[in-house]
């Protein structure tokens, strides 16, 4: 008797204040389909909290439409702008809200991680990863804006990672707990 294998559905999320980029994808084993790719524009919005309420809006439809299970989010990064870091951090926490909001596992990697899974390279460029992954799902995403492909990134990273975290469970401290997990593995 096989078993079926799901796919598991994943929300990436690249934050921002002035441009949000979000992915939609199924993944599973060596297989991926993207379902939505996009940004949310904000910079026409002046007050922060303006900002941080429509995140919190448009990702909650994101997530009440497509129905993911888990959602990856790039971390903020140190950067030499402490208030940037600042507003970078408020909308990944709104993002993480709507997410815990919804029931979804949530999971952040940072941008060497996720440049890392994609391409092998933690110091890729964005145009790398983006072409990388245009191989990837088999479409062209040169004309898509690089905030989107980074979301796309961080789905398909989380996928990698958790399908290597789920290889790498096994582990024996003995022999004998090797053969106790593998019997018909024994001749």
């Amino acid at each position: 008797m096989s078993q079926t294998i799901l796919p598991k559905k994943i929300l990436g999320v690249d934050p921002g204040t002035n441009i949000l980029g979000y992915a939609i994808i199924d993944a599973w084993k060596d297989r991926y389909i993207l379902h939505e790719l996009g940004v949310v524009r904000l910079n026409h919005l002046n007050a922060q909290n303006d900002k941080l309420g429509q995140i919190f809006i448009k990702i909650s439809k994101i997530i009440a439409l497509h129905r993911p299970s888990f959602l990856a989010i790039e971390a903020p990064f140190y950067g030499k702008n402490v208030q940037s870091m600042l507003k970078l951090g408020r909308a990944q926490g709104v993002v993480i809200a709507a997410g815990i909001a919804k029931g979804l596992e949530v999971e952040e990697y940072s941008p060497k991680k996720i440049k890392q899974s994609i391409t092998g390279n933690g110091n890729a460029s964005k145009e790398q990863v983006s072409a990388l992954l245009s191989h990837i799902f088999k479409r062209p995403l040169a004309n898509e804006p690089l905030d989107a492909t980074d979301a796309l990134a961080v789905a398909l990273c989380h996928h990698f990672q958790s399908t290597k975290q789920t290889q790498e469970k096994t582990h024996y401290n003995s022999w004998e707990a090797f053969i106790n997990e593998n019997k018909d593995r024994l001749k």
